[in-house]
């Protein structure tokens, strides 16, 4: 009788130990911690360490049919110099922001290229919805400060030689085996200048190697980079760049052809819309 008579003291006491401190039965666990609770004090540094910059493009492929590439000639039109980009209530695009690696290799490869803010993007967008072009991709690229990411263009299955021309205006080749065509864009901020970075865009074929033990399959990368026709620039959020061609391209040995044409089943010619959506500082 005395140990029933003890047990259940105990009980009690354990009771009004828990019961004051204990949540309510219908209350959430999470409505009693605070904001300000999980937040570190100003001095102290997160147990993860510094938290990593980033730069968030989102990038826009377009087919058009060859036949409608006038259309591509309304968009180069609203270049500087144009009697249509002097029309600045519907936005125009820019070249003076770019900082070609060398203007002239850039464009007798038959690239072209302009820059435009967050307001030219809708005249981009009717002049595209006119020429019939079709969006057939889009990726999003998070590029961790001062590093890169390439977005593929096409892939080669068979070695083959890519012609382009050189900064000394000679036509030269690269002899590739298997891997992808595509552009490297690589992201830096800006020291001291808040949601500013400095883009390098490039063309890059990356070749890859396979084992031939396929468990033991690793793939190294053998990059060929057509570092003249890459250039640069500044973007914030909301800034983009439009690539494209000055003419269709029938054949697909040349550089230009490889990026921008496609002649079957039915000519088409693509276009690439690069978009800075957000940096995080």
């Amino acid at each position: 009788m005395i140990r029933v008579l003890q047990i259940m003291v105990f009980s009690c006491a354990l009771t009004l130990l828990t019961g004051c401190n204990a949540p309510g039965k219908n209350e959430p666990i999470w409505e009693q911690i605070k904001i300000g609770d999980l937040a570190p004090s100003p001095d102290a540094k997160p147990p993860w360490g510094r938290l990593v910059k980033t730069i968030n493009f989102v990038i826009h492929t377009f087919e058009i049919p060859a036949e409608n590439i006038s259309a591509l000639d309304d968009i180069w039109q609203m270049l500087p110099g144009s009697h249509f980009a002097e029309n600045r209530k519907m936005g125009a695009l820019y070249t003076k922001p770019l900082r070609f690696n060398d203007y002239n290799a850039f464009k007798a490869n038959s690239f072209s290229v302009g820059f435009g803010r967050r307001r030219t993007l809708n005249k981009i967008a009717h002049l595209l919805h006119n020429a019939d072009a079709k969006k057939i991709k889009t990726v999003s690229l998070l590029l961790p400060d001062g590093q890169d990411k390439d977005l593929a263009i096409k892939r080669l299955k068979n070695e083959q030689t890519i012609f382009y021309i050189s900064t000394d205006g000679s036509m030269e080749g690269a002899t590739v085996k298997q891997g992808k065509l595509a552009l490297r864009i690589k992201a830096e901020k800006i020291p001291g200048s808040r949601g500013v970075c400095d883009v390098d865009i490039k063309p890059v074929f990356s070749s890859l190697i396979k084992s031939l033990i396929p468990r033991l399959t690793r793939k190294k990368s053998s990059d060929f980079l057509f570092t003249p026709l890459g250039f640069k620039l500044k973007m914030s959020p909301g800034d983009f760049v439009f690539i494209g061609p000055q003419k269709y391209i029938t054949h697909q040995i040349t550089l230009d052809s490889l990026f921008f044409s496609r002649p079957k089943p039915r000519p088409l010619i693509r276009a690439y819309l690069i978009v800075c959506t957000r940096i995080i500082d």
